[in-house]
C-alpha cells in the first residue's frame, strides 16, 4: 500500500516538473512586447498576480500575442489561448 502511494506521489511530482519545464522553455523564447500590457490587464484582478502574469505571458507568446480582453472570460476571442496547456491560461 505504501509503495502504491509513493509511486503515485512520484508520478504527480514528475508531471508537475514536466509542466514547469515546459513553461520555462516558453519563457526562454523571445518575448512579444505587446504581451506585457495585455497580460497586465488580464491579470489585474487575479488573487495571485505574479503567477497569473507568468502564465499569461507564456500563453501570449505561444499564441502570437493574442490575449483575450478583460480580466476574465472572453477566451473564445483567442482559440489558441483557450486550448494552450489544457486551458491553464488565465
Amino acid at each position: 500500500m505504501a509503495t502504491t502511494k509513493t509511486t503515485l506521489l512520484l508520478a504527480v511530482l514528475c508531471l508537475f516538473l514536466v509542466c514547469e519545464i515546459g513553461m520555462l522553455m516558453v519563457e526562454a523564447q523571445v518575448q512579444r512586447p505587446e504581451c506585457e500590457g495585455k497580460c497586465a490587464s488580464r491579470c489585474s484582478k487575479s488573487w495571485k498576480p505574479k503567477m497569473c502574469l507568468k502564465t499569461c505571458n507564456a500563453c501570449c507568446n505561444t499564441c502570437d500575442g493574442c490575449v483575450p480582453p478583460g480580466p476574465t472570460a472572453n477566451k473564445e476571442v483567442c482559440p489558441c489561448y483557450a486550448k494552450y496547456k489544457n486551458g491553464k491560461c488565465p
